[in-house]
């Protein structure tokens, strides 16, 4: 299908008229996987525009594919959109439990005269796609039975809409702009299969109609789609008119670009293109990270780049969609995920990290992660960094020296921390100030800059050339365990009991 888009127009406002109070937006994945970052962020754009207009953000499943959808993917789906806190308003609908609703629709199309019962055989259809092949021309099916109401009764058919043929049908997208595509184009979709099951074209129009649906936006690749539902809401619309029955007005469209690689490629695994569960299990982002990151793939509110919740109902619309695609980057992601990182509240961040490293709900040394976190989170873009960066804390000794650390303890290490080990013994004030006093007396006694001191008593500490300030580590591991440790590199043999 061969849509022309004016791209010089801008996208066609709301009707001035439209009750925004009433805007009803839809988020409908199909449960045949994970929920991935484009279905994500079309169903934060749908959430925020409906928030923005107080309207009601709905969530259809659509299971009609029952040899792809799972209830693990159901499950999937849910838990990651109330994980990024994409709170649906009522219950969620099942599009296959409808089946007989829709069915009902493609009869009541047959009857008005809108759609046909279609007998071609398999063969029949085969051989009208060998000439369109020939003719090197896409499929268009204009079935012989269009026009007629004497099939035989013992044989299959399938319902077919009556697609208008004459003219063209021009969609306003809120994004894409002015799109017209000419009808001749259409073809006569499938509406019932031969069993009697409906197709999705038919299921998402109806569910969408019944939901109250007053817009619609999902990515670009269902823009042709539209050109192929609008029918069916025009015949039912015609068949309201006629009977008196409930208006079946034409959705409102907005079709956001895909996302896509940063080499410009359309997103694939290798550029992150995993679960969401993915990006807050396996990489450690933040939900608000997340979120605040699928807003800005193609959407912007002037300068801005760190948008909470709040900012982004009361700023979002979609005039501030893009046309282009939008270029999926983990490490500005990343990055962004820092900065949530600092801003998170230590408690939460302590939770999160203890999961991380197979900590009880009860567990004791909950607490002092806590303690450390404001050490700790500075340093971390995410939260198996932070979990990282936190196993120093509760590390058996003697400690395991990391390879690029241990090159530090040679030398006059030893000596310099057995000075280190005498001046911290006689501290009994613990604390930040106390502690950076006695090592630092070490180092002008010794005649050696501090980094020198500090990085050998750095490894002693944690087995690592990084960490938080040396003077927070001494702090966070307490008294007793600090000595015990730099003991540990001076005699060879681990030195009293561990704290």
């Amino acid at each position: 299908m061969s849509a022309t888009t004016n791209s010089d127009a801008p996208a066609a406002p709301v009707d001035a008229t439209a009750n925004t109070s009433k805007v009803v937006t839809r988020f409908a994945p199909s449960p045949t996987g994970f929920l991935h970052l484009g279905g994500a962020r079309t169903a934060l754009f749908n959430l925020l525009y409906a928030r923005h207009h107080g309207g009601t953000f709905r969530l259809r499943i659509e299971d009609t594919d029952r040899a792809r959808s799972t209830e693990p993917a159901i499950q999937a789906i849910l838990n990651g959109m109330r994980w990024l806190g994409l709170d649906w308003d009522g219950e969620e609908v099942y599009q296959f439990s409808r089946a007989d609703r829709h069915a009902a629709i493609a009869h009541q199309m047959v009857e008005h005269g809108h759609a046909y019962r279609c007998y071609m055989t398999q063969g029949e259809i085969d051989a009208m796609r060998a000439e369109a092949q020939a003719a090197k021309k896409p499929l268009r099916i204009r079935s012989p039975w269009r026009d007629r109401d004497d099939g035989p009764a013992d044989q299959p058919f399938v319902v077919r809409l009556k697609a208008p043929t004459e003219g063209a049908t021009t969609i306003h997208d809120q994004v894409q702009g002015e799109v017209t595509v000419q009808n001749a184009e259409l073809d006569d979709m499938v509406l019932l299969r031969s069993d009697g099951t409906p197709t999705y074209m038919l299921a998402v129009v109806v569910d969408d109609h019944d939901m109250g649906v007053t817009h619609i936006i999902r990515g670009d690749d269902h823009l042709n789609n539209a050109f192929r539902q609008l029918p069916i809401y025009r015949a039912m619309d015609a068949i309201a008119k006629e009977t008196g029955g409930d208006r079946w007005p034409d959705p409102i469209y907005a079709h956001i670009p895909l996302i896509h690689g940063s080499d410009g490629a359309k997103l694939s695994k290798r550029h992150g293109a995993v679960g969401i569960e993915a990006y807050r299990d396996a990489l450690g982002i933040l939900p608000e990270a997340l979120d605040n990151y699928l807003l800005r793939l193609g959407w912007g509110h002037g300068d801005d780049e760190i948008i909470a919740r709040d900012d982004a109902i009361r700023w979002f619309d979609l005039s501030g969609v893009g046309k282009s695609p939008s270029r999926f980057d983990l490490k500005k992601l990343e990055n962004l995920n820092g900065h949530y990182i600092r801003a998170a509240d230590d408690a939460r961040l302590a939770g999160l990290v203890a999961d991380k490293l197979g900590q009880a709900e009860d567990d004791p040394r909950r607490t002092k992660l806590e303690t450390a976190m404001p050490a700790l989170k500075p340093r971390a873009a995410n939260i198996n960094e932070l979990a990282d960066g936190a196993a120093f804390l509760f590390a058996s000794r003697p400690l395991g020296i990391d390879e690029a650390a241990a090159p530090l303890l040679g030398g006059d290490a030893p000596a310099l921390l057995a000075r280190l080990h005498s001046a911290l013994d006689a501290v009994h004030n613990w604390d930040t100030e106390t502690t950076e006093a006695a090592v630092r007396q070490v180092a002008e006694e010794a005649g050696v800059k501090l980094g020198q001191v500090a990085q050998p008593l750095r490894v002693a500490l944690t087995g690592r050339k990084t960490s938080p300030g040396i003077f927070d580590v001494l702090v966070l591991l307490g008294r007793e365990e600090s000595l015990a440790r730099i003991a540990d590199q001076t005699t060879g043999q681990p030195s009293g009991p561990r704290a």
